[in-house]
């Protein structure tokens, strides 16, 4: 018995500088590693496809159709500060190394006084 699945997708647009994850279809489909990565884009072409900075190497993709990609929420990225316990016993002991450097920089900034840029 043949059963047919529903393969249609949601068409998203996707803004410059937004994070994506991204499948490459050509790795994926023929079973190489490292086909899935995450993404900056760069530039939304009006054809309907963007052109992406890979984060961890810098490497450039391009013509990348929407339909391989996904978008990084900055929700997801910062769920843990948001969620992060209050007490001040094991609080920083529950949270990542990322979430300790951000509110390190945040206290850093928060308790001195703005300066103005240097006028040259």
């Amino acid at each position: 018995m043949f059963t047919q699945h529903n393969t249609s997708t949601v068409k998203t647009v996707f803004q410059q500088g937004e994070y994506v994850l991204y499948r490459d279809p050509a790795r994926f489909w023929t079973g190489k590693p490292d086909h899935t990565y995450v993404c900056r884009i760069e530039t939304a072409w009006a054809t309907g496809t963007y052109t992406l900075t890979a984060l961890v190497t810098g490497n450039t993709v391009y013509h990348v159709r929407p339909d391989y990609m996904r978008l990084l929420p900055p929700a997801d990225a910062m769920r843990d500060i948001d969620t992060a316990p209050l007490n001040t016993g094991t609080g920083a002991d529950d949270m990542t190394a990322a979430a300790m450097a951000w509110l390190t920089q945040q206290h850093a900034t928060a308790n001195r006084r703005p300066e103005l840029p240097d006028q040259s």
